[in-house]
């Protein structure tokens, strides 16, 4: 008797172990399912961001915090587009108040800016670096220039390959903190040029003048999080969000 009820036992612990182990696994699903939804929860919606009443106000973002995150980490662009973002726009509108400037053409504000105004030079430019900055990125991005733009590339730089190679080596050179340029110089021509903090090429004593059609955010906040101090993995990375659509749309309204 003692021995049928040894053996029972046992095969009760092998019958009924797989479905605990089973049921643990399922569990542990389920606790991971949700650290992923509150985790999505946590990062708010870009459509909430909005700036102080004033003259600039923040650009929509064309897609959210998390769509472009085998790239760059929602948690990033979260930071980087409510926090970064917002508030040079706000610092802009105040800047403009104290320096009385009624203008509302920001182009125009900085290319006739007093660069010893450093609270316009820092807070325009950063305005409008990031204004151009999340608009040429997409999760869907068009993946290669076409059209005039690409004749363009092709007779200046030999092949968009080259450009983003200069854009590359535009970006990583640059010390510190700055931004990488592609930019229609007034004579027409393209260009490659890069800036110090949030300066950009329409300011006053740029080193390369033009119109920027795409840029490259090389602060830290642009990428730490994810990348550390590679910053070469992350211009890899940010090529493959590039929208090359709408680098073209940009120098259609150079023309």
């Amino acid at each position: 008797m003692k021995k049928e009820i040894f053996l029972m036992s046992i095969l009760g612990v092998l019958f009924f172990a797989p479905f605990s182990e089973v049921k643990a696994d399922t569990t542990n699903f389920k606790i991971e399912k949700q650290d992923t939804l509150q985790a999505k929860k946590s990062l708010g919606d870009p459509t909430d961001v909005k700036a102080d009443p004033g003259t600039f106000q923040i650009k929509p973002l064309k897609y959210g915090y998390n769509d472009l995150n085998k790239y760059i980490d929602a948690q990033t662009m979260e930071l980087h587009y409510s926090k970064h973002y917002l508030g040079y726009t706000n610092k802009l509108n105040a800047a403009l108040k104290d320096a009385n400037i009624k203008s509302n053409d920001i182009i125009e504000i900085l290319k006739k800016m007093d660069m010893k105004n450093s609270a316009l030079r820092n807070n325009g430019g950063g305005y409008y670096n990031h204004m151009l900055y999340f608009d040429i990125m997409s999760p869907n991005p068009q993946k290669q220039p076409t059209g005039e733009l690409k004749a363009k590339i092709d007779a200046t730089f030999g092949s968009t390959a080259e450009l983003l190679k200069l854009l590359d080596d535009a970006a990583a050179k640059r010390f510190g903190s700055g931004w990488a340029w592609l930019v229609v110089k007034k004579d027409g021509s393209l260009a490659v040029t890069s800036t110090a903090n949030q300066d950009n090429p329409l300011m006053p004593g740029a080193e390369v003048a033009g119109m920027p059609i795409l840029g490259i955010d090389v602060w830290e906040h642009a990428y730490y999080l994810k990348y550390q101090n590679k910053r070469d993995e992350y211009l890899s990375a940010f090529n493959n969000v590039l929208d090359w659509k709408q680098v073209e749309e940009n120098y259609k309204k150079v023309k």
